[in-house]
């Protein structure tokens, strides 16, 4: 291929997986793989390179792909070279269809990136009988990888319904108990989100950035006080550094994801119960969100996915950090409406143990 010829023009070493040109110009064939090991690709962070490509990039977390591009650096300013990156892939619902499908279909993908839409039939090399075995593939594989269609049905995984979802965007007199819900920031993440509750309808939200656990503990307390809300009504994300939160409030309910189901013969854990009977109240449309928090609101519940049940038949979602190697963001302000469900689930959840 473009004439060239092995030992000739180039070597390529097995064991260090590094392309060798005549010209000492190097290709590296770099693993993209998600370890658990080494979560923020640290293996990455010695590399120096001119520019990169990517196949099968949907396969590819966004953090890796971040790394990468932090890794563009090597002689650039000697040659007056612009950092270059190329990514392939089928069409996708993850990172990908945020980052560059979304926008340059609504004409607004940033200039520093470009959208180049291909399909099978552009490949004049590609005998018949491809597109054949294509066309005989279920409907949605068939619409991704024969029509190159980004926006196909993925209502086997589809947990909350974008039309359920946008009719909660709705007007409405909040009537009820009032309730707090905070998904506190854990070590590597920034955001914390704070939710106020009247009944089942979300009437304030609160983000922090960087913020310490004082800071955190000081904005729950002063919400909490503004809008008269008990203590047994403050449910607070207790994962992690949430814990400390939650041992400074008294009173207050602290919420771990993996902990038992109320219902431990349907859902493997309290998080996927939750969950599940959030998109029950969405689809009987019993919950209200304010427009404020429509587009993160409603870009976040559609990353919550049906899992397919494990091996005992029990009903799961997603997880938060599947989630986040996918599309690249936490679904923090979805996990703090999801706590809201803590006391549809357990309807009596500490109403008699604590004093105001």
């Amino acid at each position: 291929m473009c004439g060239l010829r092995a030992i000739e023009h180039y070597v390529i070493n097995g064991q260090t997986n590094v392309i060798t040109f005549y010209n000492k110009s190097e290709i590296l064939l770099v693993d993209l793989f998600f370890y658990p090991s080494d979560p923020n690709f640290d293996d990455l962070g010695s590399l120096e390179i001119t520019d990169w490509f990517c196949d099968e990039a949907s396969q590819v977390s966004k953090k890796a792909i971040d790394i990468v591009r932090s890794r563009v650096r090597y002689k650039l300013n000697e040659f007056g070279l612009p950092p270059k990156g190329l990514m392939t892939c089928n069409p996708s619902k993850g990172w990908l269809y945020n980052e560059f499908y979304s926008p340059w279909k609504q004409g607004v993908l940033p200039d520093m990136y470009a959208f180049i839409q291909s399909k099978v039939t552009d490949n004049p090399h590609l005998p018949p009988s491809y597109q054949e075995t294509l066309a005989r593939l279920p409907d949605v594989d068939r619409k991704r990888l024969l029509e190159g269609d980004w926006e196909y049905d993925e209502t086997l995984d589809v947990l909350f319904k974008v039309d359920d979802v946008l009719a909660c965007f709705r007007e409405n007199t909040p009537t009820g108990e009032r309730y707090i819900t905070a998904d506190v920031a854990r070590l590597g993440k920034d955001r914390t989100v704070i939710g106020v509750w009247t009944g089942l309808s979300l009437i304030y939200v609160h983000e922090l950035r960087r913020a310490r656990v004082n800071e955190v503990v000081d904005a729950i307390l002063t919400l909490k006080s503004r809008y008269k809300i008990e203590a047994r009504n403050v449910v607070i994300d207790e994962d992690g550094v949430g814990g400390g939160a939650v041992d400074a409030i008294k009173g207050c309910r602290g919420f771990v994801n993996g902990s038992r189901a109320v219902h431990a013969e349907r859902y493997p854990n309290l998080k996927s119960e939750c969950y599940y009977k959030l998109a029950e109240l969405i689809e009987k449309r019993l919950i209200f969100f304010p427009i404020t928090e429509k587009n993160v609101l409603v870009k976040e519940l559609d990353m919550i996915r049906r899992r397919r049940p494990e091996q005992d038949g029990k009903l799961t979602v997603t997880s938060k950090e599947e989630i986040a190697r996918i599309h690249g963001v936490s679904p923090d302000y979805s996990d703090m409406v999801m706590m809201r469900m803590l006391f549809e689930v357990r309807p009596n959840y500490g109403k008699y143990s604590y004093a105001v």
